[in-house]
């Protein structure tokens, strides 16, 4: 499946009507939820009903991710014990601080797809504390499995000690450096929620200003803002020009017998050259 990053949806684990629901949704990522929306008691359901769903794999039109529960709550092994398994895309992991969190999940990971005979699953880490903020190029570097960051803002502001409003002042330098980190590893970048579902101008304000700091797309919490998020992340002039660079340069590699290449001195490989492609696809 192409892959675009221009909305992910967030889905509670535990609510059988919505897991249905998602099979509808067009968000270009649609992300069942393990971890906030879903209280300590529902966890061993939300993995059973999430099980069940994936094996209807061909019936969700969107990417289909997992956001596991965090690092610190111990629960990881849990989840992806459940979880991995045949029609999932990849994992979003909350609160990601540092790398060695991820050598661990990677770890994980690598040894149920091998039991499993699985390819190896996409990981979206979010960036949703000070460390995180601090570690995110090293993050957002970590390895093939990486197609892309995406910024927590409540859980950060929590961590800074600082109340949320809808211009808070603590998350503006966080805001800022995750993306610029992101590019320079290479992936894509996801910004954080709108919180109000009823301001809908505010939605539109802030994916303009998403989409001017370096964003990719946006985390979503209702159906209803897909539309909004779409149009407003719609490709630009650059990105349509960088992706056809792309796709052309790649498909000469390929023909030499290479598979990863490089573009205005970026590594580019299949990854790259399916999103791209699914990029031109959408503006045409």
């Amino acid at each position: 499946m192409t892959q675009l990053f221009r909305s992910l949806i967030f889905v509670p684990g535990n609510n059988s009507r919505f897991l249905e629901k998602a099979k509808t949704l067009q968000a270009d990522i649609v992300c069942f939820d393990l971890e906030d929306s879903v209280p300590d008691n529902e966890k061993t359901n939300a993995r059973k009903l999430i099980k069940s769903a994936l094996k209807a794999r061909k019936l969700y039109k969107s990417s289909i991710f997992v956001r596991t529960n965090s690092p610190s709550s111990g629960k990881i092994p849990s989840d992806l014990k459940e979880i991995v398994q045949k029609g999932i895309d990849g994992i979003v992991i909350p609160k990601v601080n540092n790398v060695k969190e991820m050598k661990k999940i990677e770890k994980l990971l690598s040894n149920l797809e091998k039991t499993k005979n699985l390819k190896p699953i996409q990981i979206i880490p979010s960036i949703e504390s000070a460390e995180g903020v601090v570690n995110t190029f090293d993050i957002a570097s970590f390895g093939k499995r990486v197609s892309a960051v995406v910024f927590g803002v409540f859980d950060l502001l929590n961590d800074l000690g600082v109340e949320y409003t809808k211009d808070s002042e603590g998350e503006k330098y966080s805001r800022r450096k995750i993306p610029v980190d992101a590019h320079a590893a290479g992936v894509a970048v996801i910004d954080a929620i709108w919180q109000d579902l009823k301001d809908s101008k505010g939605l539109e304000k802030d994916c303009k200003l998403g989409k001017n700091l370096g964003y990719t797309g946006k985390s979503i919490i209702h159906p209803d803002q897909i539309p909004v998020v779409h149009k407003l992340f719609h490709p630009n002039k650059s990105e349509i020009s960088w992706a056809r660079k792309v796709c052309e340069i790649y498909l000469e590699s390929t023909k030499k017998g290479k598979g990863a290449t490089t573009v205005d001195g970026k590594m580019i490989d299949e990854v790259h050259f399916k999103q791209a492609k699914a990029l031109l696809e959408l503006v045409k």
